[in-house]
């Protein structure tokens, strides 16, 4: 059985139009990792008149992906690469049932080490 990622791109003073384009930039760089799916996440019921049945939220993606160490270290790297790229006014919110983690282009130590936590949390949870 696989699991869900979920990750959330913020970016301060961005509509929604511009964080679905960021969430798709990421989407395309995500899709280069070894995961099963990425795409818009989708929560409760779309407006009505719409022809999705479930609403996506803006900036939102979902990963469904092998259950591990790899993947969600994958995904935290492939991240915060793209974090760093795109300078210090975006956050991505990566969510593990529940369980959130903000992640900055910042490459200090002290992120770092809540990073490691992170990903060895629910690499346990996996195995």
């Amino acid at each position: 059985m696989g699991a869900e990622v979920r990750l959330g791109v913020v970016e301060e003073g961005s509509d929604d139009a511009r964080l679905e384009e960021l969430a798709l930039l990421l989407r395309q760089e995500l899709l280069t990792l070894d995961v099963r799916s990425v795409e818009p996440y989708h929560e409760g019921d779309a407006p009505e008149g719409s022809r999705s049945a479930l609403a996506a939220i803006a900036g939102m993606l979902s990963v469904s992906v092998a259950p591990g160490v790899q993947a969600v270290g994958a995904i935290v790297a492939v991240v915060r690469g793209w974090l760093r790229r795109s300078g210090n006014e975006r956050t991505v919110k990566l969510t593990i049932d529940g369980d959130v983690i903000e992640l900055t282009g910042a490459s200090d130590q002290a992120q770092q080490q809540l990073v490691d936590a992170f990903v060895r949390r629910h690499s346990m949870a996996d195995g």
